[in-house]
């Protein structure tokens, strides 16, 4: 007896490795359940000898991509599927046979995505998936496909004693069950022809179901702490159902053949069965939709013609530099198939100009002289001596992609166009991998160890438990805190980067040639375009070039303006005639005295103070000022070193001969990611794709650190071998890790600096009805009364919101700008509405007729009396108030509707009431949020000073007294940590100045 089960025992061990196991992991893109990393899946793989590795996440796919590059580097066969659970219930595992199963899966999960039911208890009729129902699931099943198979786990083998008794090995649902409430002795008695609906052949129908959640003991802690996260609840709290078995670990071959020692036929089936499973794919072939019109050669024919067309209108016929240079680029752009690419953008811009929509084309798509022909960009890259390697090359290790801005009330109708022209099973959004990070998953943790919410703040405001005693103090829990904060903070590191659910990437759009199921499944948003399950970093693996479509206000305002110049002026205005706004004298002055505020990108303090440093008036220089004041550039010292060698060009010395070839331009300071990419080639001899590497660390976005310090052994390897000394190396070095994350591209820059010039020149030739646009698009750098202060110092009458002149935004009729009831704190929409139609169809002839055509509650009435909306009817605020009680107690209901008879006035005799202009300064502070007077005009006793902002500079040198009144103010901190900050005033005759208040008088 003993050989014989020795014998199965070891025929199901060869079984098994001819598979690589019979189990299946989680990884943690089981978000809040799985425990395993891709990597030490993989590793742990490898370790063990397994030939094939069966992964299958709980209603994701996320891992899918990455898990089988990872396995095809290491020579193991990825088997991919997805664990279907309604809750914590599981209701079948199934596993693709191939790339087809694997949509079939794809296309399944996104309908239930879509939908939000709960998974049927039979899975559908898949041609190319195997379906496995847990054990557990044995008394629902009424019929088992040919695909179709009953799991067991190794803590259930002890249960098939039930069934090894039973006549003929075959066995119906109705038996199933009552085998397993009567036992053995029931069983032998039963009949199973007569009861049979299907048959289930034990030595057919069964395999192995052993899923692996966590890799040891460690991991099924953190498995229990993401399960209370996700449950909301405290870990001694959390359901056993709601977690998994603390048998979901690792198992090696023979445990599990000693397992089912007396079932050798279940290990077969399960062998049989993923010997069958495969997912071969090829990450080198462009996925994205390859062809725009009927054919590749169409597509091309297409985009010369469209390029050769746009070549004209930007340049003319006799530009030899320019023609060679876009034959070049369509010639690579041929070769590399990116053809479609270049047309489907094309054809989103040509449908938002359809509609009347501005755009910017920015990011490394500007280096490209095909994209200005096709209008994508604005930005010359003739001009700028932009490099089209840097968009498209042969040696980048990721695809490119365009950067499409639109205005933000404009972007979601694009998108909609784009899943409508390319249909929805093509097209879907990016997703990204919310995760654990630092103080996230210490509150978490905090929570599910039940410390209460002031000691949760304590703990993450020590950032690290360093401070034992001075975290004690500050809580309650004098013994339990420092023990359970260990654990928190242990937890807390270990489950960092974890993912923790899927959000929207900021514009990522894929369109797929081949249905998006071959590669992902559909989630939805709340604005319902629906996401894929996978990042950008993994859709460039995969072989997609993301089109990005963004939004900004700052496209908003320049739209906005210009249907505002048009109703106030009847003048068409030209936004996009940026050569001209180059050469426009008007213009530069403007920028140099940067008189800015309101411009897109340039009219933060911090840059208005840079221009005016670089006494900047043209538009090279205004691309350098984009980039250098970006965090990295500014932290690292370069912005003082551009600034001074920027005024004093013939002193500039170059840290090395080599350093001036590549750095003229901008005085030997790297400024742009071209500059360092062509530092790491030309000076450092790094490839081009390692140098691409590099750009993108720049840019925060490489996924891999080993990858990463890779690039830096071969730099200072290459610079040692070049004869360079060490502090030159270590110097150029460290002026290229001073980008990381802040960097940009010159094209880039150049492409904000294009959209800073339309701001400029609006602002220059129509500042009133530009300061209303950005009034009305709410995302400047400053407070709406800054704005408005603005609109002043350009010559506009601001009016408080009126109840026959104003609308819902701010609008400007001549010179006159009138507030809208947007700023109206505590106003309801609905009853805005009402106010503006009917103020529309007859206007109001006094506060009588207002109160008989709206159905305006006591409260709102109280608000647009107090905002001063009936000041043109003569009755004081005090008077309407009085008028308004009693309108409310005299009215039950409000019907509007044109009264057939003019109905008489009502006249009330009031006492005599007595107003204060300061009464109205205090409304509008409290309803608008800022004063329709000058703060100037509320001191009670101006401090005397003869100096004001526009007389300082002869003032250099002396102790002056300036009055300001605070605009805003950027906190920082010096260098050995002390708090300081940086100052924006504005004086009594309404100029500007900044200050600067090192730490004492930050203090204070």
């Amino acid at each position: 007896m003993q050989l014989a089960v020795d014998n199965s025992i070891q025929y199901s061990q060869l079984a098994l490795e001819e598979v690589g196991g019979c189990l299946y992991f989680h990884t943690y893109y089981s978000l809040r359940y799985g425990t395993i990393s891709i990597e030490e899946l993989v590793n742990e793989a490898v370790k063990q000898g397994f030939t094939k590795l069966v992964m299958a996440d709980i209603n994701n796919t996320s891992a899918v991509f990455d898990f089988v590059a990872l396995c095809q580097k290491n020579n193991i066969g990825p088997v991919v599927g997805v664990d279907f659970r309604n809750g914590n219930e599981q209701m079948y595992l199934c596993l693709a046979k191939n790339e087809e199963g694997f949509s079939e899966i794809n296309t399944f999960l996104t309908a239930h995505n879509m939908s939000t039911l709960p998974f049927h208890q039979k899975a559908p009729a898949f041609k190319h998936v195997f379906v496995i129902y847990p054990f557990t699931m044995l008394s629902k099943i009424e019929h088992l496909a040919e695909n179709e198979y009953i799991g067991v786990r190794l803590t259930e083998v002890n249960k098939l004693w039930n069934f090894n008794s039973l006549k003929g090995d075959k066995f119906g649902k109705g038996i199933q069950q009552k085998a397993l409430n009567n036992g053995r002795q029931n069983a032998e008695n039963l009949d199973t022809g007569k009861v049979l609906n299907c048959e289930i052949s034990i030595s057919k129908s069964f395999v192995v179901l052993q899923p692996v959640t966590f890799l040891n003991r460690q991991g099924f802690n953190i498995h229990r702490l993401l399960r209370a996260i996700d449950e909301n609840c405290l870990l001694s709290k959390l359901p056993k159902e709601s977690q998994a078995a603390d048998d979901e670990h690792f198992h090696k071959y023979v445990d599990v053949a000693k397992a089912f020692a007396n079932h050798p036929e279940i290990v077969e089936n399960h062998a049989k069965l993923v010997a069958q499973c495969s997912f071969s794919f090829d990450f080198s072939t462009p996925k994205n939709k390859c062809v725009f019109t009927a054919s590749k050669p169409d597509d091309f024919e297409l985009i010369k013609k469209l390029t050769w067309d746009g070549y004209l209108y930007r340049y003319g016929k006799n530009s030899k530099e320019a023609k060679a240079r876009v034959e070049k680029e369509l010639k690579i752009i041929y070769e590399l198939n990116f053809c479609a690419y270049f047309l489907i953008t094309w054809d989103i811009i040509r449908y938002a100009r359809s509609r009347g929509y501005f755009h910017v084309g920015r990011g490394s798509g500007a280096n490209s002289i095909v994209a200005y022909c096709l209008g994508i960009t604005d930005v010359d890259p003739i001009e700028l001596d932009l490099y089209f390697e840097r968009f498209i090359n042969p040696f980048r290790t990721s695809p490119p992609d365009f950067d499409i801005d639109f205005s933000w009330d404009e972007r979601d109708e694009i998108i909609d166009y784009v899943f409508k022209r390319y249909g929805a099973e093509y097209v879907c959004l990016l997703a990204t991998y919310v995760t654990f990070k630092d103080r996230s998953a210490y509150r978490e943790l905090g929570k599910v160890f039940g410390l209460p919410k002031h000691e949760i703040d304590v703990i993450i405001g020590t950032g690290e438990y360093k401070n034992q005693q001075a975290i004690t103090k500050s809580t309650s829990s004098e013994q339990q805190l420092p023990a359970i904060t260990d654990l928190v903070f242990k937890y807390g590191k270990l489950m960092e980067d974890f993912p923790n659910y899927l959000s929207i990437h900021a514009g990522g759009i894929m369109i797929s040639e081949k249905p998006l199921s071959y590669y992902t499944a559909l989630a939805p948003m709340p604005k319902g375009f629906p996401i894929c399950q996978f990042d950008m970093y993994v859709a460039e693996d995969v072989g997609f070039a993301k089109f990005d479509v963004l939004s900004q206000r700052g496209l908003g305002h320049i739209k906005e303006s210009v249907d505002i110049i048009f109703k106030n002026r009847q003048i068409n205005v030209d936004v996009h005639a940026i050569q001209k706004f180059k050469d426009d004298p008007n213009i530069k002055d403007q920028m140099r005295r940067h008189e800015t505020m309101g411009c897109f990108y340039i009219e933060s303090p911090a840059m208005r103070q840079l221009i005016w440093k670089l006494t900047c008036d043209n538009y090279i220089t205004l691309v350098a000022a984009s980039s250098i004041i970006r965090p990295g550039v500014a932290s690292s010292g370069m912005m003082k070193a551009f600034i001074e060698r920027y005024h004093d060009p013939e002193k500039v010395e170059y840290i090395h001969p080599k350093m001036k070839d590549l750095l003229q331009e901008t005085y030997g300071v790297m400024v742009y990611q071209e500059d360092v990419i062509k530092v790491a080639h030309h000076f450092a001899g790094l490839t081009l794709a390692e140098a691409d590497v590099l750009r993108r660390a720049m840019s925060g976005k490489y996924r891999s650190r080993l990858e990463f310090q890779k690039i830096i052994d071969k730099w200072f390897e290459n610079c040692k071998a070049y004869g360079y000394p060490d502090d030159i190396a270590k110097e150029v070095w460290r002026q290229i890790e001073s980008f990381s994350g802040y960097s940009f591209s010159k094209a880039h820059s150049a492409s904000f600096a294009v959209e800073s010039y339309q701001s400029l020149f609006l602002k220059t030739y129509y500042p009133r009805e530009f300061m209303v646009a950005v009034i009305n698009n709410f995302g400047g750098f400053y407070r709406t009364e800054f704005y408005i202060h603005e609109a002043r110092r350009c010559g506009a009458f601001v009016e408080a919101p009126d109840i026959n002149k104003s609308s819902y935004l701010t609008h400007i009729e001549g010179d006159t700008i009138w507030l809208g009831w947007v700023h109206i704190k505590g106003l309801e929409r609905k009853l805005i509405q009402w106010i503006v139609d009917e103020a529309e169809s007859a206007g109001f002839r006094s506060f009588d007729d207002f109160c008989r055509r709206v159905p305006t509650g006591l409260e709102q009435l109280i608000l647009l009396i107090r905002v001063g909306a009936f000041r043109s009817f003569g009755y004081s605020k005090k008077e309407l108030l009085w008028q308004a009680h009693i309108s409310a107690n005299s009215k039950a209901t409000y019907v509007s509707s044109g009264d057939l008879f003019e109905l008489p006035e009502t006249h009330y005799e009031f006492p005599k009431l007595v107003h204060e202009p300061l009464e109205d300064t205090y409304d509008e502070l409290e309803l608008l949020g800022f004063p329709m007077i000058s703060p100037f005009q509320l001191l009670i006793s101006k401090p005397f000073t003869s100096f004001h902002a526009l007389n300082m500079m002869p003032a250099l040198g002396k102790w002056i007294e300036l009055v300001g009144y605070m605009v805003t103010v950027k906190p920082t901190r010096t260098k050995k940590g002390d708090r300081m900050g940086f100052g924006y005033f504005i004086d009594e005759h309404g100029e500007f100045f900044d200050t600067v208040h090192f730490p004492k008088s930050y203090a204070l």
